[in-house]
Order: C-alpha cells, then sequence, then structure tokens
C-alpha cells in the first residue's frame, strides 16, 4: 500500500492542475491523485476513473518520486520506423518517381532499401514524411511556369489592387462553347443512373467578362461563332457605363487579339492585359463555367436546345441573387500557381 501525505498546499496545486492543464493526460494524472488526497483507495479511484490499479499505482509513485514536477511529464512511447536512416533516400524517391498505391511504394521503397514493411506501416511512414494521397490535376504541355509567374506578379496583381482599391474595373474575358449534349457527373443513387443524349451538335457559345471584385457578369451571346466582332460589342458594352479607367484579362484567341479588337480597345480607352499562352489557371472565369457545367447541365436531360438554352442563361442571369455565397467561396482572388518540380515529366 502507498502512503501518501498531502499538504493543503500540495492539494490546491493538484485542483489547480486538474482544472488548468492543457494536456488532458496530465489533467488526469492529477484526477488521480486528487482523488488519492480525499481518502479513496486505489480500487475506488481505479473504478471512478476507469484504469486499471496497476496505473494508478504507477502515477502515485511517480509523484512520490517528484511531485508535480514528475507528474506532469509526458513521456509517449513512439516507436521510430525501420525506415528512419533512410528519411532523406524516401523523399528523393517520392519527389522523383511519387508512387500511385501503398502497394507500389512498398516494393519499391524495399528494392531501394532492402527493408519490407506492410502497407498499414507504409501509410503511416509516408504520412510521416508530409505525402498525401492528392488528385493529380492537369496543365497544358506548353505552359510556360515562369512566364505565368512573371505574369501574375508584374501585371495582373497591381490591376487588381487598383481594382480591390475601387480606383479600376477589372475583368476576366473568355468564350464558352456549350454543345447539346451528355454532360455525365455524379449522383448518389441507388442504382447506376443514365442519362439520354440528345442528337444533334448544335452549340450556345457565351462570350463572358466577369467583374472581378463586384462578380458582374457582362455577356454576348449567339448559336454560331464567337468573332472579332462579338468581342467588338462586348467591348462597347463595357464602355457605355464606365465610371473607371477598365482592364480586360484574356487568352490570345485569334478573334481577341486581332488588329480590330485591339484598336477598338484604344479607342475605348480599355487595356488589354493577354494571358501567357496555355494560361487557363489565371483566367478567373474559367471557373464560371465549370461552376454553369456542375449546377444546370451535369447528369440533367435537355430535350429541346430552347431549354438547354435557357438552363444556361437562367442560371447566368441570377447567379448573383441565388449563388451569391458560392461564388464569393468560388471567384476569390488566389490563383493556381505551379513550379517545375510539381509537374511529372515523361517516363
Amino acid at each position: 500500500m502507498i502512503s501518501i501525505t498531502f499538504t493543503s498546499k500540495e492539494v490546491e496545486q493538484l485542483k489547480e492542475t486538474v482544472i488548468n492543464h492543457p494536456h488532458p493526460f496530465v489533467r488526469g494524472k492529477a484526477l488521480v491523485l486528487l482523488l488519492k488526497s480525499q481518502g479513496l483507495s486505489n480500487s475506488e479511484i481505479s473504478t471512478t476513473v476507469k484504469i486499471c490499479e496497476n496505473t494508478v499505482r504507477n502515477y502515485l509513485h511517480a509523484y512520490q518520486e517528484g511531485g508535480i514536477n514528475k507528474l506532469s511529464e509526458i513521456c509517449f512511447y513512439r516507436p521510430e520506423s525501420e525506415l528512419k536512416s533512410f528519411d532523406d533516400e524516401i523523399r528523393i524517391y517520392c519527389t522523383d518517381r511519387p508512387p500511385a498505391t501503398i502497394k507500389q511504394a512498398c516494393a519499391e521503397i524495399a528494392q531501394l532499401t532492402g527493408i519490407e514493411i506492410k502497407e498499414t506501416q507504409m501509410r503511416h511512414y509516408l504520412k510521416s514524411l508530409g505525402l498525401g494521397y492528392r488528385k493529380v490535376a492537369g496543365i497544358p504541355a506548353k505552359a510556360d511556369v515562369q512566364a505565368q509567374q512573371t505574369f501574375k506578379e508584374d501585371q495582373l496583381e497591381p490591376s487588381l489592387e487598383e481594382a480591390k482599391a475601387g480606383k479600376r474595373d477589372v475583368y476576366f474575358v473568355d468564350a464558352a462553347h456549350f454543345v447539346l449534349g451528355a454532360f455525365l457527373g455524379f449522383l448518389w443513387s441507388f442504382t447506376r443512373m443514365f442519362v439520354k443524349t440528345p442528337s444533334g451538335r448544335q452549340r450556345f457559345n457565351v462570350l463572358g467578362a466577369l467583374n472581378a471584385i463586384t462578380h458582374e457578369l457582362i455577356t454576348v451571346t449567339n448559336t454560331t461563332y464567337i468573332t472579332s466582332l462579338e468581342v467588338g460589342e462586348l467591348l462597347k458594352q463595357l464602355a457605355k457605363n464606365a465610371t473607371k479607367p477598365i482592364t480586360l484579362v484574356l487568352d490570345n484567341a485569334r478573334y481577341q487579339r486581332c488588329a480590330f479588337v485591339t484598336q477598338l480597345a484604344e479607342e475605348l480607352n480599355i487595356e488589354l492585359l493577354f494571358l501567357p499562352p496555355y494560361s487557363p489557371n489565371l483566367n478567373l472565369i474559367e471557373r464560371l463555367w465549370k461552376l454553369v457545367k456542375k449546377r444546370c447541365l451535369n447528369s440533367r436531360y435537355h430535350s429541346d436546345f430552347q431549354q438547354f438554352q435557357h438552363a444556361i442563361t437562367d442560371f447566368l442571369e441570377n447567379m448573383s441573387e441565388q449563388n451569391a455565397a458560392e461564388l464569393d467561396s468560388l471567384l476569390t482572388l488566389n490563383f493556381q500557381t505551379f513550379t517545375n518540380e510539381q509537374i511529372l515529366e515523361a517516363a
């Protein structure tokens, strides 16, 4: 039997530790000692706190040995992986050739180190290195990472800062070509579902200019082709009621970078910022087109072209009222950029 005499000061210390210590493990140990100070037996403490009597005795011995300071020590056993000494080599391997599966990681790391471990252990080990199971995203093969970064820092961000300050209107411009057909998506369903595929190749073209700050959308639409004439019409709409300088961020489509458009923009005092080639990640309006497909086209059947067209226009005309919170979350001015280390090269 362990006999401990507690002073009033020690009892107050234990109460303070039970209430205010940041770690729950230490609070639990202090509670055991506090109950002991109130005359409870080891068996009663074990039943109350729901730990075994051996653990109660260990806590009491620790307190006898070093008081509250000894009780506050946290010494969890944390076994190290056999692969620990190979951390640097494995980091290089996972950087150069990220494995697709844990099974593949087990096989290739065993080849690299001569150490075989189970899949569950490998999963924990890779997480300890900071790896996560992430979906691979696409980037145009001809995208210039450095050109994108330079454009973002030197041209795009200064214009957006002026827009945030209310000194300029910045619009992101792009055309979406919605072809009447089956837009497949995912559904929570009891069985696999099928959506009818309309016949024909009719398409509804939407040339849009999205305000970076207000998310106002100006559009020109047709069912034939987007040409420089439609771009000119959009520029005139933007300039009609403008009270601030206007900057348009747009890609290098021929109908946008032609002499007619650049001359008209100069006449209307509109600045054109042309994105580096293959840079959809820097065009804010691209996110809106994905939202249109997700909210009104995916997994939906439209019996004719008029119904298809109406679904798109209705969403675009009412999105600011019906989807304001989603738009604010989606259309933040945080743009995906890349480093060369993130891009998988040819095997």
